[in-house]
């Protein structure tokens, strides 16, 4: 990338900005809610957009001079219409987090009840934590994954229910590698007289590509992130039927934030624009098929693969059967060094401190776009064993590193 502008003002700065550059080119991204955008996104999110405001909504703005402003706009919301068949959609939020409180804002009173999936089991901050707004302004009870399957407790999730009474569940997970079963829990939150919210910020594009089921249509609001298997412009999406518009769109504007990141939006339009086309739905399909790989290889190694496998885009790793003095702050670490990026996370029983956890999660979504096959993740997978086995040990961290550089040399991220 050229910053010549940015360093001819600002060179620590651009030092900061090439050092990222060289960063993502030379590791391989396996947080699961990362990806690599494409230039034109890119393009889209750095252009003078950047300079205008537009608060409102498109040919409502309280500013003049907003006519491209609501071309893109009206372009992002319907090419999001198209991709996920939903009847009303908001673009506006600055992230998942800010679609979510927008559904709140709109449908819930402070002190309303809120059924949702523990942190620790898969859920997000945003689903009723106590640090977060969520578990401050309301009730939240919390429900749980089977530790012994990895998967969720439909029968416990409906006793919940049936028990707590609640205003809204939410459905939708952060750290959860299995199909989510929507229509279930629509007759759960159905039978309780709660809303549904569904929450899809790390499975947006494999939504769109009809390699996961789709809540859009059964849940009564869809929101999700806008830059992890979609590979749009960084933000947030809020999706619904036209009954509840009107409500959604004053709790996004001005209920939860001023004006909109418009050149977010034109990245999300382009972004949109791409995963319409028919090789989004190959990546999509292939982000999946990656993601087996890895888990299989994870398990053939000796891993303890949370749930026996994956339906999506990650792997959940139970480091506690194979390796119990291994926390996952441990591998993390070791596996920056080499060149791997990924994440410790709790996994369903922890015993550890969620800072130091017993798990590592790993996403294929941006291996993928750089055009990793399976035989390929298979390597990483083996890689990320051999680390785990030998974290402590900085010749074998060393040898990993070298190998990760030669896939990255062989994976390039932007062709020059």
């Amino acid at each position: 990338m050229d910053y010549s502008h940015v360093r001819d003002v600002d060179p620590a700065v651009a030092d900061a900005l090439s050092g990222e550059d060289e960063r993502q080119r030379n590791t391989l991204a396996m947080i699961a809610s990362e990806n690599h955008v494409s230039r034109a996104v890119l393009e889209a999110q750095g252009s003078t957009l950047t300079n205008k405001y537009a608060e409102g909504y498109p040919g409502s703005r309280y500013y003049a001079g907003c006519e491209y402003a609501d071309e893109v706009e009206n372009l992002a919301i319907d090419r999001a219409k198209e991709l996920w068949g939903a009847e009303y959609v908001n673009v506006q939020p600055h992230s998942g987090t800010q679609a979510n409180m927008g559904v709140y804002l709109a449908m819930l009173e402070p002190g309303d009840k809120i059924l949702s999936l523990e942190l620790s089991h898969g859920g997000h901050l945003s689903h009723g934590h106590p640090a977060n707004f969520t578990g401050q302004l309301y009730d939240v009870e919390q429900y749980k994954v089977d530790p012994e399957t990895g998967y969720i407790d439909y029968e416990s999730l409906e006793q919940k229910a049936e028990e707590f009474d609640p205003d809204i569940i939410v459905s939708g997970y952060s750290a959860y590698p299995r199909a989510v079963e929507w229509e279930r829990i629509q007759d759960v939150a159905d039978d309780a007289d709660a809303y549904h919210l569904a929450d899809i910020a790390h499975i947006t594009g494999l939504v769109a590509a009809g390699v996961h089921p789709s809540p859009v249509g059964v849940a009564d609001f869809v929101t999700g992130s806008t830059h992890k298997t979609i590979r749009a412009g960084r933000g947030g999406i809020i999706m619904s039927s036209e009954e509840h518009a009107d409500a959604l769109d004053k709790a996004v504007f001005p209920g939860g934030q001023g004006g909109p990141l418009m050149h977010n939006i034109a990245g999300k339009a382009v972004g949109f624009r791409e995963a319409l086309r028919p090789e989004f739905e190959e990546y999509a399909e292939r982000t999946v098929a990656n993601a087996k790989a890895l888990a299989e290889t994870f398990e053939a190694e000796g891993l303890e693969v949370v749930s026996g496998g994956t339906d999506n885009h990650l792997v959940l790793v139970d480091l506690r059967p194979s390796n119990p003095d291994t926390t996952g702050k441990d591998v993390e670490s070791a596996l920056e060094d080499a060149g791997i990026v990924l994440n410790a996370n709790t996994v369903p029983g922890e015993t550890r401190s969620a800072f130091n956890p017993s798990g590592i999660r790993a996403g294929t979504p941006a291996l993928t776009t750089r055009g990793f096959d399976e035989e390929a993740t298979r390597e990483v997978g083996e890689l990320i064993v051999r680390v785990i086995d030998n974290y402590d040990d900085d010749a074998v961290v060393s040898e990993v590193a070298d190998r990760v550089q030669e896939l990255c040399d062989d994976h390039p991220l932007y062709e020059e």
